[in-house]
């Protein structure tokens, strides 16, 4: 399909730079095709009349790293300073990395994080940059290891705010717990599951009274999910790659609730992506470890989940690519205009969308 069909108009002043507080008191668009109205206003602390006894929420339990490191680079006599992200561990003292600007990186050079000034560099984090790529890609080994290693970094490290946020504000303090689920645990996120950072423990309460059950898995999310598609056909789009994995108990606890008639509820397109992922033929949930790069189009046939509560997701993005997908096009586009006139909060710590599936009745 033509890239540009997935594009919106977005004022700027709409992109939300902080969470609703509480987090439950952000507002959730409705979407339900097969409805009339099949657009209505709503809050997310509404989740529990919206479903249905024998539901399952389904989260992503990823735990975001505070992966934003800033260095500098120590050449010959020369000092520059450089910012990276951590993006895949390789090893217990490598990273993959991005680096701004990469183009004052070179195989060989030494990099030095929580430096306070370009000439005295003791008490930092020192890494040797092993290789650099072309589109600002680089291996770092650290002069740390493991446990070591880990301390280092979330002590200077910073949360990976997204860009449309880093560009308008530094990450603080506040974005250290902003920035991360209620039920994080497993780390090696370097972007939020952003849906579930609606969630408090109230909310969770309420949910369970209501016998809507919770199950996890993990995906963890990489920086590749704000990356804009290029293209302009989406066949020529490469999706990127992240780790996840489904447990045995969570694929038999879910195929149980299918067999009950309950409904599928995913909390983000992280998680969408991992269950259909890990979901074959026949519509059953196997359990699953690996990498994932499913890029969901309109014309995918959904083999497991039911329901999607997603945040409103950029133009051209494979996110706003997969929600039209789930709901279609026309609807979503027309969701995303009312949410617009409505001043709603867009992206990362923004308001939510309910969907359910076109084409299929609830």
């Amino acid at each position: 399909m033509r890239t540009d069909l997935f594009d919106y108009h977005l004022p700027e002043e709409l992109i939300a730079l902080r969470p609703a507080v509480p987090r439950d008191a952000a507002r959730l668009l409705l979407v339900e095709p097969e409805a009339t109205p099949d657009i209505a206003d709503r809050m997310v602390r509404d989740l529990p009349a919206l479903l249905a006894p024998g539901d399952a929420l389904v989260f992503n339990d990823t735990k975001v790293i505070p992966a934003e490191l800033d260095g500098v680079r120590r050449r010959d006599e020369v000092a520059a300073k450089v910012a990276v992200t951590l993006i895949e561990r390789l090893g217990p003292d490598r990273w993959q990395v991005l680096a701004r600007p990469a183009k004052r990186l070179k195989a060989g050079d030494r990099i030095a994080f929580g430096a306070s000034d370009t000439t005295c560099l003791a008490g930092s984090l020192v890494a040797t940059v092993a290789a650099r790529g072309d589109d600002g890609e680089a291996i770092l080994v650290f002069d740390l290891a493991g446990a070591a290693l880990d301390e280092a970094i979330h002590s200077l490290g910073n949360m990976p705010l997204p860009p449309y946020i880093a560009s308008r504000r530094h990450a603080d303090a506040k974005d250290r717990s902003d920035y991360q689920t209620v039920f994080a645990r497993e780390e090696g996120a370097v972007a939020a599951p952003t849906a579930g950072l609606h969630f408090t423990e109230t909310l969770l309460r309420a949910l369970a009274s209501g016998g809507i059950s919770e199950h996890f898995v993990t995906l963890h999310v990489g920086p590749g999910t704000f990356l804009p598609v290029r293209s302009e056909d989406t066949n020529d789009h490469r999706m990127h790659a992240e780790h996840g994995a489904v447990s045995a108990e969570t694929a038999d606890a879910l195929n149980e609730v299918k067999a009950r008639r309950g409904r599928i509820v995913a909390v983000g397109t992280t998680s969408l992506r991992l269950l259909e992922s890990a979901a074959g033929e026949d519509g059953r949930l196997r359990p699953f470890s690996g990498e994932t790069n499913l890029f969901i189009t309109p014309g995918y046939r959904f083999r497991f989940v039911d329901r999607l509560l997603t945040n409103f997701h950029l133009p051209r993005s494979t996110l706003f690519m997969l929600v039209a997908a789930f709901s279609g096009l026309d609807l979503m586009k027309r969701a995303y205009a009312h949410a617009v006139a409505q001043r709603y909060r867009f992206y990362s710590y923004g308001d939510a969308c309910l969907l359910s599936p076109a084409g299929r009745a609830q």
